[in-house]
């Protein structure tokens, strides 16, 4: 462990200044520097077990991966020839089966896209019939109007 850290498992000023403060933010962090100031020496050991035990739990689930590649998805022979020629059949099956709904997703997603953009065109142009409706188109032989509301001959 290397003493010259300014946060180690020891009385410093730091430790003990984050402790303090640890208690005053949230008092659980407080004492998890307490626990580290007096137990964190034993922290190296701790830390080896653990990784150990992990590493052996990891180590199972990399054998469970190789299992499944084996078995499906890799190249390896069983060494029954009948059996390899018939999975090699069938995968090439389902990965042609794969294409054909991939192409099919492609296919309706753009019918949908031109759906959308069909409708959204159709409404588009129901609003701008309406707008034309509701608002008058102003010719240029209209005179603008005095306060009282009558024609003014305004020039």
């Amino acid at each position: 462990m290397n003493t010259t850290a300014l946060i180690r498992p020891a009385w410093t000023p730091a430790t003990i200044a984050l402790m303090v403060i640890g208690f005053m933010v949230f008092w659980p962090l407080g004492f998890a520097m307490l626990a580290y100031i007096i137990w964190g020496d034993r922290l190296e050991g701790f830390k080896r077990d653990v990784n150990r035990a992990t590493d052996g739990i990891f180590a199972g689930c990399r054998r469970g991966a190789d299992k499944t590649h084996r078995w499906g998805h890799g190249t390896s022979r069983t060494g029954n020839v009948a059996f390899d020629d018939w999975r090699e059949k069938e995968l090439e099956r389902l990965a042609e089966e794969r294409r054909k709904l991939d192409e099919t997703l492609t296919e309706f997603d753009d019918y949908m896209r031109e759906l959308r953009r069909a409708k959204d065109q159709d409404e588009f142009d129901r609003f701008m019939a309406n707008r034309s409706r509701s608002t008058p188109a102003k010719t240029s032989d209209d005179k603008p109007k005095g306060p009282s509301g009558l024609l003014d001959d305004v020039e």
